[in-house]
């Protein structure tokens, strides 16, 4: 592929037609914790989990948004509910921006933006029945109360495969694969457009992720929902996701339709990610890339940003590359992933980004 030479640097990553607007606009999105020392705590950095994120979700569309546990991507999902508090950027849903709605506008907003969490069990009160937990949200938005709530709520019940006498139950009674069907009904009280979806299969068996992504794939269709799904897992990505954005360090380093990122991915990180999943067909070759070192922490890599420290290659990733060394075998350290550029688009693919300013396109 030739060298890059375009410009943009905010995707606009809809694959609807031109005179169709996004539901979900996520621009310069920054989440930092501060870091104090001392004996009267003063700041003397920030962790940047977040750091300069971009990003739109169409209609109906799944973004899926992938990475290693601390890249950040939960804490996307969150900032964007205003779950924690963004530092700055803008979050536009159905033109209004989230980020600046007051606390009364903020209450009204969560009836169209919900999420399923990644944990079954402990995002639900064990002290309260299914029919308390997945009611509560119409009670709080005093949607429905008496028999009309306990109608809706068997209701729910049933359009995610349990029973209605189910609601009389509490969580323990229920496998971790009921326990997100339960969650899922949840989110779906409120009749959402848009769902977060903080990895919400990762803690399920093999055989019950199916079954959960194929209810929601239905409820998808059903509602008409928009999903940002947030997974680890490239298969589950790959099976179930529109789009794809992919983390690394706070930021996004390649964002592209599904068939594009995994039949052309271009980044290094995005590579490597590619390469560890395991390949149902063992007689397909297939290169590996192999990342050295360990996952950065974000707070010794900015404190040494700070200190204007360079990123090169440690005596650590030296050791590992020169132990492990072998021939067909592609290695990536971890420190050459430190310097993310701004995203630009590929020429000759539009809707592909990639964060880079001369790495080597095979």
């Amino acid at each position: 592929m030739s060298p890059m030479t375009a410009t943009a640097t905010a995707p606009s990553p809809t694959q609807a037609g031109p005179s169709d607007k996004p539901l979900l606009s996520v621009r310069h999105l920054k989440t930092y914790f501060p870091v104090k020392r001392g004996l009267l705590r003063r700041q003397v950095g920030n962790v940047k989990a977040v750091d300069d994120v971009s990003f739109d979700v169409g209609r109906r569309e799944t973004l899926g948004l992938v990475g290693e546990s601390g890249c950040g991507k939960s804490t996307v999902g969150r900032s964007i509910l205003r779950l924690i508090p963004a530092t700055s950027g803008s979050v536009h849903f159905q033109g209004e921006d989230v980020l600046d709605a007051g606390n009364a506008r903020m209450k009204q907003l969560r009836r169209e933006m919900q999420i399923i969490f990644q944990d079954p069990g402990g995002s639900l009160n064990p002290r309260m029945t299914v029919g308390r937990i997945v009611g509560e949200p119409l009670v709080v938005h005093k949607v429905a109360s008496g028999a009309e709530l306990e109608d809706r709520v068997a209701t729910l019940l049933r359009k995610v495969g349990l029973q209605p006498d189910h609601l009389y139950r509490y969580p323990h009674e229920f496998s971790g694969g009921q326990k997100q069907r339960i969650g899922i009904a949840r989110a779906l009280a409120l009749e959402p457009e848009f769902i977060v979806c903080d990895e919400p299969v990762s803690a399920l068996d093999v055989s019950v992720q199916s079954q959960v992504l194929n209810l929601m794939a239905d409820l998808q269709e059903e509602f008409g929902l928009s999903y940002l799904f947030i997974a680890h897992n490239l298969a589950v990505v790959e099976h179930f996701c529109d789009r794809i954005a992919v983390m690394y360090l706070g930021k996004i380093v390649e964002l592209a339709d599904r068939d594009t990122l995994y039949n052309n991915p271009l980044h290094p990180y995005t590579r490597a990610l590619l390469s560890a999943a395991p390949n149902p067909d063992p007689n397909q070759n297939k290169k590996r890339i192999m990342l050295l070192g360990d996952v950065p922490s974000p707070i010794s890599y900015f404190k040494d940003e700070l200190e204007g420290r360079s990123h090169s290659i440690s005596s650590e990733e030296q050791a590992e590359l020169d132990a492990q060394r072998e021939p067909g075998v592609e290695y990536v350290t971890r420190s050459s992933l430190l310097d993310r550029p701004p995203l630009m688009e590929v020429p000759g693919e539009p809707g592909h980004f990639v964060s880079t300013h001369g790495f080597d396109q095979h």
